[in-house]
């Protein structure tokens, strides 16, 4: 909640303008706004709920992180497409679900199909093929 105090405070330094014509400040404006709205919201749910205990597990951010850095490699070097499938297949290594290889391919075509859409629909410069 501080970083987002901090950005939205110093995005009032630029101007912000409207929604028809955006200044410089709008848009970190409007994002630390909605991340402190989500941070004061957070903060308010978690006296209301039963404290849970959180493990530790460095396997699991391990795996996590292997599977981010082979994501990023494999997608540099390859095509993100199958950058994307060793993401799917390597991280769910970490769950605690019983493996599932149709499982992880469906969420694969799920997020191939929200990359194609990002490069087809909205323009972006994706890698995918």
């Amino acid at each position: 909640m501080a970083i987002s105090l901090a950005f939205g405070l110093e995005s009032l330094r630029y101007p912000i303008g409207g929604f028809s014509r955006a200044g410089p400040g709008l848009f970190p404006l409007m994002v630390s706004s909605l991340l402190l709205l989500i941070g004061l919201i957070t903060v308010v749910r978690s006296r209301f709920v039963e404290r849970v205990h959180l493990e530790f597990n460095a396997k699991n951010i391990a795996i996590i992180l292997a599977s981010l850095c082979g994501f990023a490699l494999i997608s540099h070097l390859l095509n993100m497409i199958v950058g994307i499938v060793f993401m799917v297949f390597c991280a769910s290594f970490a769950g605690t679900a019983q493996y599932s290889v149709a499982r992880n391919l469906k969420i694969a075509v799920g997020l191939i199909a929200m990359g194609l859409a990002f490069q087809k629909l909205l323009g972006f410069n994706l890698p995918l093929y």
